[in-house]
């Protein structure tokens, strides 16, 4: 159930990249999420569907090449 306001898959997919850049960051979950839902003003509920949806469909930054360091 989606508890929040709608949001476009535009505003999804930049939630989501926001999500793992976040995520690389702090090196924790739990941390990033809160990060995350508070900057976008968005339910955890919401965020999991978001980072579900991103996985699925392999959204950028998942979607973009790994470049050799």
């Amino acid at each position: 159930m989606n508890t929040g306001r709608r949001l476009s898959t535009e505003e999804k997919k930049e939630i989501f990249s926001h999500l793992v850049a976040t995520q690389d960051a702090v090196n924790n979950v739990r941390k990033s999420y809160e990060v995350v839902t508070e900057q976008f003003s968005i339910s955890e509920e919401q965020l999991r569907e978001i980072e579900e949806e991103g996985l699925d469909n392999e959204w950028p930054p998942l979607s973009e090449p790994v470049t050799a360091q």
